[in-house]
């Protein structure tokens, strides 16, 4: 099913993310995570392109995953690809009857030798427009900046940039992640005022580890809100207080996105369950989600 059938149902769609594993027991750890939060009936499942891992693994595990019942999304990049290259994966996408793609442009490698290649993509809204395309069926769905990409901190011309996936056809924004609500709903103000009518998915990261998330934001330049960064600085070496402290705020920020009309939540899980089960868990008992929305894709029926 695509997300935009599912969005257009109404009610929060709760979608989770994941990552292919580098090794074995890493692959275990995440089919144990699947697993644990299977129960909660997510809208869909994307899963990202990292850990050096070929494009291919990262359809053979949407594959995977939509075996089980759970709609899937597979994460595409342009940086590094060429027309041929992103063609040979549709084709694998359609064997595996998956319906929805994540398009990215991908980080820059480091490697002071790389060229883009000659036919390959320069921006993303040049990897949605070729795949709108070739593939005019499928559900595609971009990035947005709430506080702006690490490349452009100019807001207004963020802005721009979206428009122009949009307009080359993506069908829903799921936004990088942020921990100030009002960051979320000035981006949202923004993307009206541009024209940007599709659905714009909140991304949420909820905290697990305190000097994990300081490093992640440094590189990405996303801010922690004084208070909620001195809560985490007093149990730096305290993993359980500092989940603990995750999850609460992660809960107290969905629960206001979603009363606010955001049309749902997508949790960056780092491949773990523990804190977006407990989240869940907590949106539930407010009344703010279900655990069955979604019927099972048909390769479970």
């Amino acid at each position: 099913m695509k997300i935009s059938d599912i969005l257009a149902r109404g009610g929060p769609c709760i979608s989770f993310e994941f990552f292919p594993p580098k090794t074995p027991e890493g692959e275990a750890a995440l089919v144990r995570t699947i697993d644990a939060l299977r129960p909660l009936r997510p809208s869909f499942v994307s899963v990202t392109r990292t850990g050096g891992k070929p494009r291919e693994a990262t359809v053979e595990l949407v594959g995977r995953i939509r075996s089980l019942g759970i709609e899937g999304a597979a994460h595409l990049t342009g940086i590094e690809a060429t027309r041929d290259d992103i063609a040979s994966v549709l084709d694998l996408i359609a064997t595996h009857g998956i319906e929805n793609l994540v398009l990215l442009r991908g980080d820059v490698p480091k490697d002071p030798t790389f060229r883009r290649p000659a036919d390959g993509f320069r921006y993303a809204a040049d990897l949605v427009a070729f795949i709108r395309a070739r593939a005019p069926r499928l559900c595609l769905a971009g990035a947005g900046h709430p506080e702006g990409h690490p490349e452009c901190r100019d807001l207004g011309l963020g802005i721009e940039h979206l428009k122009a996936k949009v307009d080359a056809g993506l069908d829903l924004v799921i936004t990088q992640l942020f921990f100030g609500n009002d960051d979320y709903f000035r981006f949202v103000e923004r993307a009206r005022r541009a024209g940007i009518r599709v659905p714009l998915v909140p991304g949420i990261m909820p905290i697990t580890n305190a000097a994990q998330i300081v490093r992640m934001t440094e590189l990405s330049g996303n801010a922690i809100p004084p208070p909620l960064r001195a809560r985490l600085e007093r149990v730096r070496d305290d993993e359980q207080a500092a989940l603990a402290i995750g999850v609460e705020y992660a809960t107290r920020q969905c629960a206001e996105l979603l009363r606010a009309g955001a049309p749902g939540i997508h949790f960056y899980t780092l491949n773990k369950s523990p804190a977006t089960r407990a989240i869940f868990e907590h949106l539930r008992s407010e009344g703010l989600v279900t655990r069955a929305r979604l019927a099972p894709t048909a390769s479970a029926r």
